[in-house]
């Protein structure tokens, strides 16, 4: 593979800044490639979106990305993998995809209980791919579930630690907690901000499984399998895109990732980016 192509970005997108726990992931495991991140926060949350919105919204994205020099596209959002990443592995057959999937595997195999929760939005539960997973992965086990309603705009607030985002964790936490749930995994990319506070609220004995290392691997396999890997020690760099507000999110990148930067914007026209 040229220099040219190994030494272009991986375009990474949610609908907020759920993925950015994968962009930390992948910051910390690749930390000499260049990223390219794209939150679509007009439109956040895709949780109550349609399906065929979500589609729309990642094929328009994942093509502007490509535009910009994309070389592996990270679909950093549980609902957009859920909704759309077959369509755009049929719709851009050439282009290196990674998706999100709910880690109903690893919570199966590891739980003593055998009784794991997942937390997650209503489209992720409602997709055939978490259904496909708990089939395959959880025969024999438990699967609790809870949508966290609110959960998601806290974090888009940059409210980790709030008593309210407190009373929403709660509320999906104890009823497991009272079933005797041991594992709970993060079904949605907003959700590893608040960990601290999930583990405050579940206490020592529940193991809480984010995704984003495994994905952060996977983009690692796949970039060395493609010869797409960059070279090098140096520290790349990462742009980061919006369609909302880019003041507020620059504002929450240092608590999130652990850096400041600039953030440019975009918007919608019609069904475009500009």
């Amino acid at each position: 593979m040229n220099r040219g192509v190994t030494h272009t970005p991986i375009g990474i997108f949610d609908s907020g800044v759920g993925g950015l726990s994968v962009l930390r992931e992948l910051r910390r495991q690749l930390p000499a490639e260049d990223l390219l991140f794209l939150a679509d926060q007009a439109h956040v949350p895709y949780g109550r979106r349609s399906l065929s919105q979500v589609r729309d919204f990642s094929r328009e994205i994942t093509s502007y990305l490509l535009s910009q020099g994309a070389k592996l596209i990270v679909v950093a959002c549980n609902t957009a993998s859920a909704a759309a990443l077959h369509y755009l592995r049929e719709s851009f057959p050439e282009v290196p995809f990674v998706g999100m999937e709910p880690a109903v595997k690893p919570a199966a195999e590891q739980t003593q209980s055998g009784i794991v929760g997942v937390l997650a939005t209503p489209a992720t539960f409602q997709g055939e791919l978490y259904n496909s997973v708990v089939e395959r992965f959880a025969k024999g086990v438990t699967v609790l579930k809870d949508t966290c309603q609110g959960l998601v705009a806290q974090i888009e607030s940059g409210d980790l630690d709030t008593l309210a985002t407190r009373t929403i964790l709660e509320k999906a936490l104890h009823p497991m907690l009272e079933r005797g749930v041991d594992r709970v995994v993060m079904g949605c990319t907003h959700y590893p901000f608040v960990i601290p506070l999930i583990e405050e609220v579940a206490g020592p004995e529940v193991e809480v499984i984010d995704p984003a290392p495994a994905v952060a691997r996977q983009v690692g396999r796949v970039l060395d399998a493609r010869g797409l890997s960059k070279p090098g020690a140096s520290l790349g760099a990462v742009q980061y895109l919006t369609t909302g507000d880019p003041a507020k999110l620059s504002a929450l990148l240092p608590r999130l990732v652990g850096e400041e930067n600039l953030v440019e914007s975009l918007h919608w026209d019609s069904d475009r980016l500009i």
